[in-house]
């Protein structure tokens, strides 16, 4: 069975690249508490001008596809009030907003945070949010099918470069919550 692993050139564990990571990755790495040892959590370089799944898709082989997760940022809102949550799931599928997320978070309304806000609040570039190193009051809402799959590829804080994590660490990342049908 292959892995993202076999796609790149040189994978090497993440705690040995912070100077390549956004400020808020590279500090939960050095926290890591995860279910599996820091060094498994794994650094790519990667061209930024590919960091959008179909772009890297095409660049670096079809196989990734089915071994990519997306973590986007949504807001739900229910009197006045918006909470923020970040959502995991695998690249070929998309976030249940309207569903899962909103009965999930208790929202009236559920929908995809403005970018400035997800990005101005998680310290992290668009095209490459990743769950890891979020604010720590966020729900992580991450689909079963992540936490099965062996390594997925994710986002690293920035365009630049991704990260290579056992579904098992992202469904242990702290406020992490798996849910069945997240993505659809």
């Amino acid at each position: 069975m292959s892995t993202p692993m076999d796609a790149f050139d040189d994978a090497r564990p993440a705690v040995e690249c912070l100077d390549l990571l956004t400020a808020p990755v590279a500090e939960a790495l050095r926290a890591w508490r995860g279910p599996v040892p820091v060094e498994q959590v794994l650094y790519v370089d990667t061209d930024p001008d590919k960091a959008d799944t179909a772009a890297l898709v095409e660049h670096y082989g079809a196989r990734l596809l089915e071994q990519s997760a997306n973590c986007v940022v949504v807001a739900g809102k229910r009197a006045g009030e918006t909470s923020l949550a970040a959502c995991v799931v695998l690249s070929h599928t998309r976030v249940d907003v309207n569903g899962a997320v909103r009965r999930r978070l208790g929202a009236r309304k559920a929908s995809f945070a403005p970018m400035e806000t997800a990005l101005g609040v998680s310290g992290m570039e668009f095209g490459g949010v990743t769950p890891i190193g979020l604010p720590a009051d966020w729900p992580v809402l991450v689909d079963a099918a992540v936490a099965d799959i062996p390594y997925a590829l994710i986002g690293s804080g920035s365009r630049r470069g991704k990260l290579i994590v056992p579904g098992k660490a992202i469904a242990g990342l702290p406020g992490a919550e798996v849910l069945e049908g997240l993505g659809i």
